[in-house]
Order: C-alpha cells, then sequence, then structure tokens
C-alpha cells in the first residue's frame, strides 16, 4: 500500500468521529447510524464498489459489500465493523468528544478506538484496491453495523436474521476487538488476538412485598428484600475458572515475561500485566454486576414490587452453571427475567488466516508476537457465529508502552494514536492480500 494511500485512513477517520452517532439503548434518544453509512456508501461511489443498504428501523442503517476474489470456490472472509458510539458526556472531556480532533500525536472522539479506527482501516484499503485494480484471494464481504453497542438487535442480528445471503461462502470473520499490542520490552511486543468472548445476560431480578403506608412497621418489604438480592451479588465473587484460551494466553504471557504461571492462582501473572491486567482478570471468572434499580413512586409509599439489573457476563461453556449460583446468591423468592441473552464464542487459535495475521504484523514490527485471549465484553461475532463463522478479534493497532488501552473503551478522552492507525491500514492490508 502507498503511503498517501495509507495517510487517507486518518481523514477517514476524521470524518467518521464526527458524525455523531450515539446509541443510548433507548429508540427514543439514540442518534441513529444513518449519516455513518451515507457517508461509507459515498467513499465506496467514489471509487465504483457496490452495496446493499438495509435499515432495521429509522436512521438505524446497516451497509454491506462482497469484493469478487480471485478463488471463488474458496470460503469468503467477513470483515465488519460497528457504527454506532456510547455516549458521551462533552463536560468531562478534554476536547469535544465529536469534532474529530488531532492533537498531542492521537486522534481524539467517541469512537476513536471502538470502533471507527477500524471501519476507517476497512475502508481505506479497499478504496485503495478499487482504484488498483487488486483483486483479493478470495471474496470479501464488508459489512457496517448498527446497534453493536446495544444488544445487536437492529444490526447484525438483523442482518443475519432478514439477510443470511449476504453472507453466503463466509467461512472466517474479523473485527473487534484485538490485534493491538502490549508492550514487552524493546524488542518484543504481544499483539492480543480476540478468539473467544464471554457470553452475555442482562437480567432483572424482581421482589415482591406487601405494598403499605411508609409509616408502618413493616418487615414484607419488597426494596429491602431486593436490596438485599442485589448487594448479595454485588458482593460476590464467583470462582475462578481458567478455560483453554485464558491457559493457552497466560502461558504465553509468562513465557515473555519470564514469569512463572501457577495455574491455581493465575491472578498472580495477571497483576504484573499493568495496563491490560483489569481487561485479562475479568476472563477468569463469570461477573454479574448490579446496574440499576426501580422501585416505588411515592416517597410515604412502600412499594409493591422492586426491580434491577444485573449484567452478567459469563465463560464459554459455564452459562447453566453460572445461573445457579446466581440463584443460591438471591435466594429463592427473587425473580429471575431474562432480558437479553447471547451465549459465549470460542474459535481455535489456529489455521492459515492466524498465521497470516502474525505475518501481517510481523511485516512492519518485527518484534511482534501474537497470543489468543477471551474478551470480558462482547461483540458482533455473537451474531455472526450463528451462521457457523469462525469470528476473530483483529483490528490492528501499534500502541505506545505507557497507554492505558483498556481504560479508553468506554472511557472519557477516548483516542487513538495516529502512527498506530497508519501501521493498522497496512497491517490488515498485508492481511487481507495474504488470507
Amino acid at each position: 500500500m502507498e503511503t498517501t494511500a495509507a495517510s487517507e485512513v486518518v481523514g477517514i477517520c476524521r470524518d467518521l468521529l464526527r458524525i455523531d452517532t450515539t446509541n443510548t439503548g433507548d429508540p427514543d434518544t439514540t442518534v441513529g447510524e444513518r449519516v455513518a453509512a451515507e457517508y461509507v456508501a459515498a467513499k465506496l461511489d467514489e471509487v465504483g464498489i457496490g452495496y446493499e443498504l438495509h435499515e432495521s428501523a429509522p436512521k438505524r442503517a446497516n451497509l454491506v459489500a462482497r469484493i469478487p476474489g480471485a478463488d471463488r470456490e474458496r470460503g469468503a472472509l467477513l470483515v465488519h465493523g460497528h457504527l454506532d458510539v456510547v455516549p458521551a458526556d462533552a463536560a468531562e472531556w478534554t476536547v469535544p468528544p465529536f469534532a474529530g480532533e488531532e492533537k498531542d500525536g492521537f486522534l481524539w472522539g467517541r469512537g476513536a478506538i471502538d470502533m471507527k479506527d477500524f471501519d476507517a482501516m476497512m475502508l481505506t484499503v479497499f478504496r485503495d484496491w478499487q482504484r488498483t485494480g487488486y483483486v483479493p484471494p478470495r471474496d470479501i464481504v464488508i459489512a457496517y453495523t448498527a446497534d453493536e453497542e446495544a444488544g445487536m438487535q437492529y444490526g447484525s442480528q438483523f442482518l443475519v436474521e432478514k439477510h443470511r445471503d449476504l453472507f453466503e461462502g463466509c467461512t472466517e470473520a474479523i473485527g473487534e476487538v484485538g490485534g493491538y499490542s502490549y508492550t514487552v520490552n524493546e524488542n518484543m511486543r504481544l499483539y492480543l488476538v480476540q478468539t473467544a468472548e464471554k457470553g452475555l445476560d442482562w437480567l432483572k431480578l424482581h421482589a415482591t412485598g406487601r405494598p403499605g403506608h411508609g409509616s408502618f412497621i413493616h418487615d414484607d418489604n419488597a426494596v429491602t428484600a431486593l436490596a438485599e438480592a442485589v448487594a448479595a451479588v454485588g458482593r460476590h465473587r464467583f470462582p475462578i475458572v481458567v478455560t483453554p484460551t485464558v491457559r493457552r494466553f497466560l502461558e504465553e504471557v509468562s513465557d515473555a515475561l519470564g514469569i512463572e504461571l501457577d495455574p491455581n492462582d493465575p491472578e498472580l501473572a495477571i497483576s504484573k500485566l499493568g495496563p491490560i491486567a483489569n481487561l485479562i482478570g475479568a476472563t477468569i471468572r463469570n461477573t454479574a454486576n448490579p446496574t440499576r434499580l426501580e422501585a416505588g413512586y411515592k416517597d410515604n409509599v412502600i412499594p409493591g414490587r422492586a426491580s434491577a439489573t444485573i449484567d452478567c457476563r459469563t465463560l464459554p461453556g459455564h452459562a447453566d452453571s453460572f445461573l445457579a449460583e446466581l440463584r443460591e446468591i438471591i435466594g429463592p423468592d427473587v425473580e429471575i427475567e431474562h432480558k437479553h441473552r447471547q451465549p459465549a464464542v470460542e474459535t481455535e487459535f489456529g489455521g492459515a488466516l492466524v498465521d497470516a495475521m502474525g505475518a501481517a504484523l510481523r511485516a512492519e514490527d518485527p518484534g511482534a508476537r501474537t497470543v489468543p485471549y477471551l474478551m470480558s465484553g462482547g461483540t458482533d461475532a455473537k451474531a455472526f457465529a450463528t451462521l457457523g463463522i469462525d469470528c476473530f478479534g483483529f483490528a490492528p493497532l501499534r500502541l505506545p508502552p505507557d497507554l492505558n488501552f483498556s481504560a479508553l473503551f468506554h472511557g472519557i478522552d477516548e483516542r487513538v494514536p495516529v502512527e498506530g492507525l497508519e501501521f493498522g491500514v497496512r497491517v490488515l492490508d498485508h492481511l487481507l492480500r495474504n488470507s
């Protein structure tokens, strides 16, 4: 890829950051992805790449395109990114979150690393191919989705349910969150490739009791019962479980860092990982975090019902045992309602595509070493995996050693290094040409 083509990624990313695609999870306040999808469509139109634009609801737009490859008999590769972003409070930011400002070697804005940086990399690579007449070795399917940040109902799930023909022949996929560097020393960087992600279960807990006047003695209080259950969940630590993906990651990291790994105490090794310790620490156990409370309608009335939302993330293969343990924690009298449930996904770390990832990284960074990891959150891979597609997180970035990358996801002052962005588009181009 020519230097001028690689530099285009910065301008495209800046443009995308300046398009507000805030997804609050509430249809009444969500901005929608339509304007961003139309921007992508216009960029594809400029170079003559055809596409389909599908709205799942007003302003909730998804775009899918297919670039024919030299070998149409091979399984196609899906390259996907979401266009929506989580909300940002401008008062908390150093720069306006939708200004797309370049400062101190970074491009700042909501979505800079989650994930308009990769959206821009995709667009840059495919525009360059079309301008130069390059034909990839196999079909490449491009997907820009809506609603990843709020459960995927209007995005990848909609596409899989209503337009699955667009993904015909896809056997593998790459998207977020992986391919970013963790610096061991000046001669070695580990690049974390996401091969698994936790399951998601957004639960509502409901407690009921006898309503009454707030001035009476009242032992059957729904708020009290719910508060006790929520407190028990919030304070509970689920047992450590080291899945195959996490074990492989810890073995690779321990070898790279020269530290001894105790399989019975992985937290010791994780504590030495610096900026990514928090990210990896959430992958060795199930988690359940209370996030919302609802009860009552008047200060002096004891309500008959109280509810709480719990954000639960489960390890691959452990969803049922998690629910059994949760039931023991909250007791038999609190009702559990499943608001939104998605299974964990896990893909083998191996094969030609994984080898190509390592080669693409080493072409730009001779000190690169790829390692698999389990992501504590969720991505569009959950929807695409239902089509039998092997999904990987690989949105390559070489990061400054001192950057707390994981804290930027959904955090304030989200930003991506400009050099890392240009590095990423070169790596992506190399990978897709050799996959």
